[in-house]
Formats: structure tokens, C-alpha cells, sequence
């Protein structure tokens, strides 16, 4: 059997908009058709695994079929939380092997920091998919900048953590292993704004000189936050399930995320949000 595609949604800063991301990422994977498990590493929140329960018990509840993820069982996040690193990173390990067998694509949301289960997230990865907002706050995590000219000085904590990971997986798997990085810009806001622009001109040279690709993310919409506490992302939206009024904003959402998936090279996804626009 084919291994699994493992991507990791990982950005040690909080608020950037990881889970939002995952969420939609695997919603459209399983809408084409892919066998998809997801391992929440945020164990206090849980945002991703909350999401898709609530799924199951919205569908349940109004009669409808919506595909689900495998969730390989961790015990209790706040527990797990507390325990030692050894013991996360077993049923970390343990997670991961049920994945492995159960699905063809595994996907990875990482808490807003660095810790032993984020580093053993970042070594698995085939794809890391990295979401910011349009920030020198949130680009400080990826590169330093001159306080005086805003010129790129070098790279920082969260592009040396990627580095480490693609150490790893060329020391463990005695080659040299391709991680594919993606950096996608999130929660927009719908204006143009100078501070983007100087901040798309140092991405790009970063970008060239780490090693990540740069890609469109997803706009701060209300559909997104409408549709969470449901379980549904615009996906999902169809004559049948509408549990919010329809707009043009939503077929634009749509759009956003399958030029998303595009990006991600998931083109197989492209097809069910082409047919459902």
C-alpha cells in the first residue's frame, strides 16, 4: 500500500488562522473522494476534531450524508496536555501508525508554538502548509526585518524549525527529502493596503532564500465563521444542505478555496467545487 500524502499545518504563532485552514483543506479533500485522516495537535482546543463532531451531529440531526475523517483516538487533549513528552509522543506515534493504515491522506493542524509534538508533526510532513495574515508581526516568525529600511536581514525561528524538519527526514530516511513548504497569505482583509505590498516584496525574497512556495489563502468572510459551529465549510453548501442564506460572497468563498487547492497541488479536489459552483 501506498504511503499517505501527510500535511502539516504548522505556524508557531496563534490566531493565524491554522485550523480555519485545515478544516476547509479536508472537507474538500473527502468531497473528492479521498480517504482522509486528520490528528488535532492543539490539545487544549481541539478546534479541527470539535469541527468535525460537529459535523457528524449536524448531518445526523438534519438527515444528511456528509463524508467524515478518520479520527484516530488520543484520549483526552487537557489530560494528554499535562502528561510528559514522552507520553504525547507516543500516542502521537500510536495515532500516526492508525492514520497510516486507514487513510491516504493525513492532515496535521499544530498548536501556536514549538513543542515536541509540532517538531514530530514537522518531520512527518510531505507538505507543510503555513498560514499568515498580512503582518510584519506575523512574518517576524519567518523573517527578520531592518527596524530602519524593512529590508530582509534573515530568517527566523519558524523557518529554522522547517529547516530541522527537512534535516530530519534526509538523517532518518537516508536521503535527500523534498518538503514542500507553502506559505498562503490568511484572513485578508478585502482592501489593498502599502503595508501588504511591503510585505508580498519580502516574502518573495524570503521565499527564494528558505525555500517556500507563496499561495493564495483564504479571505476573512463571515460565511467561514457562519458555517463552523454547523461543521460545514462552503464545500458543503448545496440545494440541499443551506443552512445560511446564499450570496455571490459565498461563490467567491468557493473559489478562494479552490484556488486553495490548486496551489496545494490537490487538483483531484477541483472537480466537486467546479460542479457545485
Amino acid at each position: 500500500m501506498a504511503q499517505p500524502l501527510v500535511i502539516v499545518i504548522g505556524n508557531e504563532k496563534g490566531g493565524a488562522g491554522k485550523s480555519t485552514l485545515a478544516i476547509h483543506i479536508v472537507t474538500g479533500l473527502l468531497h473528492a473522494g479521498r480517504k482522509v485522516a486528520i490528528i488535532d495537535l492543539d490539545l487544549r482546543q481541539r478546534s479541527m476534531e470539535r469541527f468535525f463532531s460537529n459535523r457528524a451531529a449536524w448531518a445526523a440531526a438534519n438527515g444528511h450524508d456528509l463524508p467524515l475523517p478518520f479520527v484516530p483516538d488520543m484520549g483526552d487533549g487537557k489530560a494528554l496536555a499535562k502528561a510528559d513528552e514522552a507520553e504525547q509522543l507516543a500516542r502521537f506515534e500510536a495515532a500516526y501508525a492508525e492514520a497510516q493504515a486507514a487513510a491516504e491522506v493525513i492532515l496535521i493542524d499544530t498548536p501556536g508554538g514549538d513543542t515536541a509534538l509540532s517538531r514530530a508533526a514537522h518531520g512527518r510532513a510531505d507538505q507543510i502548509v503555513t498560514p499568515m495574515n498580512d503582518s510584519f508581526v506575523d512574518f517576524d516568525l519567518l523573517g527578520e526585518v531592518d527596524p530602519v529600511t524593512l529590508e530582509l536581514k534573515k530568517p527566523s525561528i519558524y523557518s529554522e524549525s522547517v529547516w530541522e524538519a527537512r534535516k530530519h527526514r534526509a538523517i532518518t530516511e537516508g536521503r535527500q527529502v523534498t518538503i514542500d513548504w507553502i506559505v498562503v497569505t490568511n484572513r485578508l482583509a478585502v482592501a489593498e493596503a502599502r503595508n501588504r505590498r511591503r510585505l508580498e516584496e519580502r516574502m518573495n525574497k524570503l521565499a527564494k532564500r528558505v525555500g517556500f512556495r507563496v499561495g493564495p489563502g483564504l479571505r476573512d468572510r463571515v460565511i467561514y465563521r457562519e458555517l463552523f459551529p454547523f461543521g460545514l465549510t462552503v464545500a458543503d453548501l448545496s440545494n440541499e444542505v443551506r443552512p445560511v442564506s446564499v450570496s455571490l460572497a459565498h461563490v467567491a468563498a468557493r473559489q478562494e478555496l479552490r484556488n486553495l487547492m490548486l496551489a496545494l497541488g490537490l487538483e483531484d479536489a477541483l472537480a466537486p467545487l467546479d460542479a457545485a459552483a
